[in-house]
């Protein structure tokens, strides 16, 4: 096991990368504990934590929505939970998100920890304090910065994933590589394929690594003023794919991705190879890297994403693969260059 500690201006939060959820109980406080978990994970891990008492949501995007908050804080008062109780997710990234924005704001804040059990999940989402849900057809518009007491990142778990999320989760491990960490990327375009077999540890030296490459940025930028922007690498045209086509969040982050690539390359940043070698890796993998999509729609969903300033967003480029930059670019220069690659979109 591996411990990562990440200290920001507010809380300290420890990643446990290799512990097993069989020793939850060691991280939980001498008082009352509440589960938090979807339906899917319920029905496989239940017997892990079955002591306490566990509030089950639904499993998808579609759930993490104001309604399944209600649903949450209404179970929490049948529960009598106080501020003394203590609260734990148990599950991927959406049920981490939403967990840990109720558990931040029932009462004015009680203490939290996650369990991760999706690859996305222990490289990303768990990590880094962003907690909430989206807003009608805009993702993650409410929610509140608050880091977990712990995350458990116990990769056993994810032998029971689906196979087409766990793979999906790999586009977050590229994204870490290709902004901030050059040794990260080159360590999964040689070790690709071992990591699709599960080696254990290929996997545990990936979700270190990528947890590393997060924790460092989310301690120099907790709330996302300037440097945590990097994070958002391919993500302004992802969450606009995911408005629009059902498709995971990782394949939409592998799409957007080579879009912010492409846009790189042609603003002169990112030499045509550099480009060329996230998109074999992200093939290799088995991640898409195109779609069929109406460029029109695409650029209007793009609109209402949440970094937007004005008539201006804050796009997040590359210079070469380990290096990014956040590119303040007018909206309608962006839609310039995205129909002049609208073949990527066909």
């Amino acid at each position: 096991m591996k411990v990562i500690e990440i200290k920001t201006d507010t809380k300290s939060s420890k990643i446990y990368i290799g512990e097993s959820i069989q020793n939850l109980k060691n991280y939980l406080p001498q008082c009352k504990v509440v589960i938090v978990t979807d339906e899917v994970v319920s029905g496989i891990y239940r017997s892990r934590f079955s002591e306490y008492p566990v509030i089950e949501i639904g499993v998808g995007e579609k759930i993490k929505t104001i309604d399944t908050l209600e649903f949450i804080f209404n179970r929490f008062i049948e529960l009598e939970v106080d501020r003394s109780t203590y609260i734990v997710a148990v599950g991927g990234g959406i049920v981490c998100d939403v967990t840990g924005f109720a558990a931040s704001v029932f009462m004015r804040g009680l203490r939290f920890g996650f369990v991760s059990t999706t690859l996305l999940s222990q490289v990303d989402a768990s990590v880094g304090g962003k907690n909430g849900v989206n807003y009608h057809r805009y993702k993650n518009m409410i929610g509140v910065f608050n880091q977990p007491d712990f995350v458990i990142c116990d990769t056993e778990m994810l032998k029971t994933l689906d196979r087409k999320e766990f793979i999906a989760g790999f586009a977050e491990i590229v994204k870490g590589g290709a902004i901030r960490d050059e040794n990260l990327f080159r360590y999964l375009e040689n070790n690709w394929q071992k990591a699709l077999e599960m080696d254990t540890e290929v996997i545990n030296h990936l979700v270190y690594e990528s947890v590393m490459v997060k924790s460092r940025v989310v301690e120099a930028d907790e709330k996302e003023k300037g440097e945590r922007r990097l994070l958002n690498f391919g993500h302004t045209f992802a969450h606009s794919f995911e408005k629009l086509v059902d498709i995971l969040h990782g394949e939409a982050v592998s799409i957007g991705m080579m879009v912010a690539s492409g846009i790189s390359e042609k603003l002169g940043y990112l030499k045509s190879q550099e480009r060329d070698r996230i998109r074999q890796l992200l093939k290799n993998i088995g991640l898409p890297v195109s779609i069929g999509l109406d460029v029109t729609k695409l650029l209007a969903a793009a609109r209402q994403d949440k970094k937007r300033e004005g008539e201006t967003i804050h796009l997040i480029l590359l210079s070469r693969i380990g290096e990014a930059f956040s590119h303040k670019i007018k909206l309608n220069k962006l839609e310039e260059l995205v129909y002049d690659m609208r073949s990527d979109f066909r």
